[in-house]
């Protein structure tokens, strides 16, 4: 599917996937159908077991490389896609995710510059195993890196990242089992590049990830990357966990009234 367009950037669109055939044909078909004309995609698979691999041959015509091997998990799986990549910038869509038009990166990437623009951010749609919305990201005209203290503010459904971003900073941490992706954005919180917002939602992002139901020990994991990456003192830092905490508590306590 890639190509050399001029004034068009090479989109490097990398989904990683295991046992994904429930949805791995929906996300496939969201990202071969892009109007945008320079695409390059990418499967990782980790060795599935299921009818995967069968779908992946289905669509190996537009696909650019794709594997099947067993890795160390999704951060693993994430390095192995970057690695094989060509693109200008990078884009990942986990099974089940996937863009939200066919016209999405036409709308994200108009006149965005790859010289200057490090990170293109756009919103998501959340949605349910049955692909109903649960909510849609919201986005500030510009954005606070402070944010990123407090939650994921930019989910990587949503995030194009310049190849330049990992060539300064490097691959993913295999040590992270659910937020790796955060943590790769929190390396760069001291001297954060320029992130382009885009006002239109990009892609869809299921609620069946293997952090589903498993809000705390998410919590657990950015508590442990901002103290990693130093990104505030530690009283600071355990203000906001205690802060994080008391507002998951305080939402579910409400929902069992």
């Amino acid at each position: 599917m890639s190509s050399t367009i001029k004034d068009k950037p090479l989109i490097s669109v990398i989904t990683v996937v295991y046992n994904g055939e429930k949805y791995l044909e929906e996300t496939i078909q969201s990202i071969i159908n892009q109007t945008y004309d320079n695409v390059e995609y990418i499967i990782i698979d980790g060795g599935s077991t299921d009818g995967t691999v069968d779908i992946i041959k289905k669509y190996e015509d537009r696909i650019d490389y794709w594997v099947s091997e067993k890795d160390k998990g999704i951060s693993d799986a994430f390095n192995k896609g970057v690695k094989v990549a060509k693109g200008d910038y990078i884009n990942f869509q986990g099974d089940g995710d996937g863009f939200y038009a066919s016209d999405s990166l036409e709308k994200v990437f108009f006149g965005i510059n790859p010289k200057e623009d490090i990170f293109v951010s756009a919103k998501i749609q959340r949605i349910d195993e049955a692909g109903k919305e649960i909510f849609v990201s919201k986005q500030a005209k510009s954005f606070d890196k402070k944010s990123l203290l407090f939650r994921m503010s930019m989910p990587h459904q949503g995030l194009f990242t310049h190849r330049s971003y990992f060539e300064k900073y490097g691959l993913f941490d295999v040590e992270n089992t659910f937020c790796m992706d955060y943590e790769h954005l929190l390396r760069s919180y001291h001297e954060f590049p320029k992130v382009v917002i885009k006002d239109v939602i990009a892609a869809r992002w299921r609620a069946d990830g293997i952090g589903n139901g498993r809000i705390l020990e998410i919590f657990k994991e950015y508590d442990k990357i901002k103290r990693k990456n130093r990104v505030a003192n530690s009283l600071v830092l355990e203000l906001i966990n205690y802060w994080t905490l008391l507002k998951y508590y305080v939402k579910k306590i409400i929902k069992m009234d």
